[in-house]
Order: structure tokens, then sequence, then C-alpha cells
């Protein structure tokens, strides 16, 4: 599945997605997290692996902004910084990380298939959870 560890960045979707960040101007950034957010998050029939994988790292970099948030260290995360993201995109974050925990998800298949899906699910839930902690995760966006 292209992917090398748990983590949201480690996997090749998830690495492409922070080098467009990394490529995209600075005003853009904030858009394309929320776009890779709102696809997964609007997504009633199966989520594909490239769109869960995007979603995952776009929840992330949201998670890192947000009290109890873990920085992104991952050498495929982005290089250049973001900017300081509307706390309303935590709501969305969460929509987003929800449907990639549900079926049909591909993500989760192959994550389930591997045999490492309660690892997976466990790493996916500490992300909702920062996001859920800072009071706007529940925030529709």
């Amino acid at each position: 599945m292209g992917t090398w560890d748990l983590g949201p960045f480690d996997n090749d979707t998830a690495a492409d997605f922070s080098g467009r960040l990394d490529k995209a101007d600075e005003d853009k950034r904030e858009e394309l997290i929320r776009e890779a957010l709102a696809r997964a998050a609007g997504t009633t029939d199966y989520l594909d692996f490239d769109d869960a994988a995007e979603a995952l790292a776009a929840a992330a970099l949201v998670a890192a902004q947000r009290p109890g948030g873990e920085a992104v260290l991952s050498p495929y995360g982005p290089k250049k910084p973001l900017p300081v993201l509307p706390a309303e995109l935590g709501g969305l974050a969460v929509q987003a990380l929800d449907r990639v925990m549900a079926e049909p998800s591909e993500l989760l298949e192959l994550w389930s298939a591997e045999g490492a899906g309660d690892l997976w699910r466990t790493s996916v839930l500490r992300l909702r959870n920062i996001l859920l902690a800072d009071g706007e995760g529940g925030a529709s966006s």
C-alpha cells in the first residue's frame, strides 16, 4: 500500500500531499488542507486510499496546532511553515477522521487486512481526541 508505518505521513500519498503544500503559495496552504478534509468528510460512498491518506495528514496538521497536539516531526511532513489554521477546521478534521475510520474506507480495509487495524485506529483516535479536547472539534464547518 506504499506505507511504511502507522503515522499520518508514513505513506507515499501523504508525503506527496506534504510536497504539494510546500510548493503552494503560503496563502493557498490552508485551502489545500481544507479541501483534503472536506473531500473525505463529504464522501458517502467508498473512500479511496488517496483521499483518506490526505485527510489523515491534513487532520494531523490541524491537530498539531491545537493544545496538546504533537508537532509534525516526520521527514515526510511539510517542510515549510503553515499559516495559523482557523479553529473551525477542527470540526471538519473530526468529520474527516470519522469518515476515514468508517466503512467503506480503503485505508481502514488495508490496515485491517494487515492485522494492524487496532493499532492504526488508536493512532487516529489520538488525533481525534486532541481535536475534540480543543473545544472546536465538535463544531461543523
